[in-house]
């Protein structure tokens, strides 16, 4: 990369638009995290068990911070680190939705709640998808003046980090696949109890996260990497705090279970790396220039 580029600065429709994303999931974080025992009542369709609902209820929540950041981004470069993570998994959620569609609250002999929750669930992901990929185009065709963005001698992601999260976006991305594909056999896998729309569901996540860890390792700087590390960090204390109200529904001493605890942590510990590292890199330089 050249000593100076040109910066896209985000265009307000991109912004306004990761803004009302974040705000979407994290109602239904809302729902999931905290009433993981009324999904029945409250959520487009009835989640079980509820470590599976505080599971997806972390999930959101956590994206909806990398949303926030990626609206309050001066430019596309880092904004860009939230949107093709949601695009891939709002689309591949979509698929998900349309093909268990039998299973959402759409009967009348369902809670009215549920059935409100249903309706603006198929709208979302009906939506939000062909929005997010016209406002990119729209994004990624701006011409408008953009100030420069110094490179030179920014902080970059050290090669063992990279290593790392090549590796967690590779088992992420493979796993979720593998529950996309063949739901019921990969869910042997996986330390808890899952259906067919579950642990699709799941796999979707898995894959937007995956994305999110190689883009954030093939972006290099610290300083746009910073909002994905926050992210990491944030998703596995929600998680943490999941096992801590559900774990019981993992077999600790299972291959499945160690290999679900060894995830988070290898997450845990790639988001704090580049999180401390792009907090010392600030106090050292001063406040790096916006992408």
């Amino acid at each position: 990369m050249s000593a100076s580029t040109e910066a896209i600065p985000l265009i307000a429709p991109m912004r306004w638009l990761l803004y009302v994303a974040a705000f979407l999931v994290f109602l239904a974080g809302l729902v999931l995290f905290v009433f993981p025992l009324r999904t029945d009542e409250f959520f487009a369709w009835t989640v079980n068990p509820p470590m599976t609902a505080v599971f997806l209820g972390a999930a959101y929540w956590s994206s909806a911070g990398l949303e926030v950041a990626g609206a309050r981004s001066a430019g596309w470069e880092s904004a860009r680190l939230a949107v093709w993570p949601v695009f891939v998994f709002t689309t591949l959620t979509l698929g998900v939705t349309l093909l268990h569609l039998n299973r959402f609250h759409l009967s009348p002999d369902t809670a009215p709640t549920a059935q409100i929750a249903t309706s603006a669930w198929l709208a979302i992901y009906a939506i939000v998808p062909v929005a997010m990929a016209v406002t990119s185009w729209i994004q990624i065709r701006s011409r408008r003046p953009a100030p420069k963005s110094v490179t030179a001698g920014l902080p970059v992601l050290p090669p063992a980090l990279r290593m790392l999260m090549v590796g967690i976006a590779g088992v992420l991305l493979i796993y979720g696949l593998a529950l996309l594909a063949a739901p019921i056999p990969a869910a042997k896998w996986w330390p808890w109890p899952l259906s067919e729309l579950t642990a699709r569901a799941i796999g979707a996540w898995l894959i937007g996260l995956g994305w999110s860890a190689a883009q954030g390792q093939s972006s290099r700087y610290l300083h746009t990497v910073r909002p994905v590390a926050l992210t990491s960090v944030v998703f596995v204390i929600l998680q943490a705090l999941a096992l801590l109200r559900y774990g019981g529904a993992l077999a600790w001493q299972s291959a499945p279970a160690i290999g679900f605890v060894t995830m988070l942590l290898a997450i845990g510990v790639a988001g704090g790396w580049a999180l401390g590292l792009s907090r010392s890199a600030t106090s050292s330089r001063g406040p790096v220039p916006s992408a």
